[in-house]
């Protein structure tokens, strides 16, 4: 009787060990999907292949992005998106800041480069 509420038992386990691992979690999404995910319909439609068709890089919180960036964001540095293709003749580059946890967007804007 012990052997099958033991052996009942590490399949239950097992089980609940394998279902945690099927579940996605919000941290699989790379950088530029969470950026994407942030944006308006409109602002998506301006990317015309691939929210992959971006680049990424951390940069720091200064004068020059600051009004981009959400108020209450406390950290100095964010993840920067910016999307390649999107510039018109009256706005430079779709850029997307994502907070360094990953989790969210922080601030959008068009930046001239």
């Amino acid at each position: 009787m012990k052997k099958l509420v033991l052996i009942s038992m590490l399949i239950l386990l097992f089980v609940v060990l394998m279902c945690c691992n099927l579940i996605p979690s919000k941290n699989n999404l790379s950088i530029e999907m969470i950026a994407f995910n942030g944006l308006t319909d409109e602002e998506q439609d301006l990317i015309p292949v691939s929210p992959k068709d971006s680049s990424v890089e951390k940069i720091t919180v200064n004068n020059e992005n600051i009004s981009l960036i959400d108020k209450d964001y406390d950290k100095d540095q964010v993840y920067s998106v910016t999307f390649n293709n999107t510039e018109t003749d009256s706005s430079g580059k779709l850029t997307v800041f994502v907070d360094l946890d990953k989790e969210a967007v922080v601030g959008k804007g068009f930046i001239s480069k």
